[in-house]
């Protein structure tokens, strides 16, 4: 099915502007390496200027290698976070010369390489992994998925606008696009019977497993473990898997079963009513995605911690809910541990149970992606809204949102990852928000004090992966939150009205103000109000240097908090109402 087209509306000052037409995989490829460029390495050395004016520029100097680029701006932002139209250019004497994407691409490369004195011998080729990517997703978009939760899933086609590498996957796309979310895919698993004393289980109770048992029948003795295909392709060879099979202990029972949906995270699928989580032996963005042995002991134990935390949550704001992970299984370690940890996979709640009657859960990354790329867009949902309906679409979205990950932190200790891919906004009929929805157990951490008795009761290798200090706590939920999602949804409501942009962040203040009123005025938050920097995660140095997630630093970056107040002329939700 074809893009969803951008039309001009009658009155862009009343109704907003038409959305940008999606650009190439070329000018994916470059607008992402300048966005991260702009926001770790020449923003905070002072080395990028905006020329304002229509068709402005934006001017990177790239200081070790002497490289000065620039771009045409479509539009620049308050928050540095700005748009971007055609080829990069490269200064060459007193002319500005357009490059290709391999020669931006290798232009950054130099300068990473002489501004960390780190060598990475991976990066030009993963970037070319991500190109393949972006452009099988353009060429691949077939039929829409039934379900518009599930289409806006799928319909992330250019990834992190802030990661250098979204869609490199390590493989040709053709061996991938089965199993991708963008080419709209949907696969039956690869059935596995495991013999009971070989399999590695755990659950808050028997019913959280009983999602895996439906999927198909096993001979007695055996327990029915579901694999990812693309994973079973990449471990089919090792030995003491073909040493199980050959002995009996494992049974390959092959592609069985209703078809499952990729969501947005690739290894996470939807079907028979709950989701997924797949171990996957391929890196996408910083991580190869494999359930480690404690990340999967670590969502059954948190799942458990945050149910009594959860359900204080619900009765003070009940539309809000966390989708928990309440159950795991693999093979046993004495088979292999690599195979634990290959094989694990993790079950996550459905959806139905905890959705508002009448409403439509989307991804709210396809909400507030730069680009139109599905049905779920912003723009679509505000389509020929004036601009105080805008506000107060914006209002409901902080006000589900805000509050109760602020309190997580706050009052309950709890490090919610609330950025675009782990959050899901339910809309109503007339697409407004009503309802957020807020997933992932592996983002999920404990601050150690409030919680030393859990992490206590708990081995060392899971309780350790399971926490983070303060000090790493707050910057992943003010990054998450702030930088992530709110400055990502932000962006794309200034893209259709972008007279809005400055009212847009006073809402953000004045939500902020209620909540720091709420938790006694912590510093955190008075330090945000205060116009304190943002932290925003260095994705491009954490691949450049080769860092897991959790090892990624963090640049700060000015905020639009300091200079923006309350809008008295849009309305303020009271906080009792939510």
């Amino acid at each position: 099915m074809p893009l969803p087209s951008a039309q001009p509306r009658t009155d862009p000052a009343h109704t907003g502007q038409a959305p940008p037409a999606p650009p190439s995989a070329d000018e994916v490829v470059v607008h992402t390496l300048l966005n991260c460029l702009h926001r770790e390495v020449c923003r905070p050395e002072g080395r990028s200027v905006v020329e304002p004016g229509d068709g402005g520029h934006l001017r990177l100097h790239l200081a070790r290698s002497g490289t000065r680029l620039r771009v045409r701006l479509r539009r620049a932002s308050l928050f540095g976070d700005h748009r971007f139209t055609g080829p990069v250019a490269e200064l060459r004497g007193s002319t500005w010369q357009v490059l290709t994407w391999p020669e931006v691409a290798e232009r950054v490369h130099a300068e990473l390489g002489l501004r960390t004195g780190v060598r990475n011998d991976e990066f030009l080729g993963q970037l070319a992994s991500s190109h393949a990517g972006v452009r099988a997703g353009l060429a691949r978009r077939t039929a829409r998925p039934a379900s518009r939760y599930l289409d806006s899933e799928q319909a992330l086609l250019f990834g992190h606008r802030f990661h250098p590498t979204p869609k490199a996957r390590g493989a040709d796309p053709a061996a991938w696009a089965a199993y991708a979310p963008e080419a709209r895919a949907a696969f039956r698993l690869r059935h596995l019977a495991v013999r009971n004393e070989l399999v590695a289980q755990e659950r808050l109770s028997e019913s959280a497993t009983a999602v895996l048992d439906r999927l198909g029948p096993v001979p007695t003795g055996y327990t029915l473990l579901p694999a990812h295909p693309w994973q079973y392709e990449l471990l089919s060879e090792h030995p003491r898997l073909r040493a199980a099979l050959d002995r009996g202990d494992v049974l390959d029972l092959g592609p069985r079963g209703e078809s499952f949906t990729p969501t947005a995270s690739v290894r996470t699928l939807a079907g028979a009513g709950a989701f997924l989580k797949f171990s996957l032996n391929v890196r996408i963005t910083n991580c190869v995605r494999k359930n480690a042995a404690y990340e999967l002991s670590g969502a059954v134990a948190l799942t458990r911690a945050l149910g009594p935390i959860l359900a204080r949550s619900a009765a003070r704001r009940p539309d809000f809910a966390m989708l928990g992970e309440p159950a795991y299984r693999s093979l046993s370690a004495t088979v292999a541990p690599e195979l634990l940890e290959g094989f694990g996979v993790i079950v996550r709640d459905g959806l139905d149970p905890l959705l508002r009657p009448g409403t439509t859960a989307l991804l709210a990354g396809a909400v507030a992606a730069e680009y139109p790329t599905g049905s779920a867009h912003v723009s679509r949902l505000l389509d020929g809204a004036g601009p105080d309906a805008v506000i107060r679409w914006w209002d409901d979205y902080l006000w589900l949102l805000v509050p109760p990950v602020l309190a997580a932190y706050f009052e309950h200790g709890v490090v919610l990852e609330p950025h675009l891919q782990n959050v899901l906004l339910a809309v109503d009929d007339a697409g407004r928000p009503r309802q957020v929805l807020i997933r992932d157990m592996e983002g999920t951490k404990l601050l150690p004090g409030p919680h030393a008795a859990t992490l206590a009761a708990l081995p060392r290798s899971v309780a350790e992966p399971m926490t983070y200090g303060a000090r790493r706590g707050w910057d992943r939920v003010a990054y998450c939150l702030l930088v992530n999602n709110i400055a990502e949804f932000l962006a794309a409501l200034t893209d259709l009205y972008p007279r809005l942009e400055t009212r847009l962040w006073a809402r953000v203040r004045a939500v902020l103000a209620d909540c720091a009123t709420e938790h006694g005025e912590p510093p955190p938050l008075r330090a945000l109000l205060a116009g304190a920097p943002l932290p925003a995660k260095a994705n491009l140095l954490a691949r450049w240097e080769r860092r897991a997630d959790r090892e990624a630093e963090y640049v700060r970056i000015p905020s639009p908090l300091a200079a923006s107040r309350p809008d008295t002329a849009a309305r303020t939700p009271a906080r009792s109402a939510r």
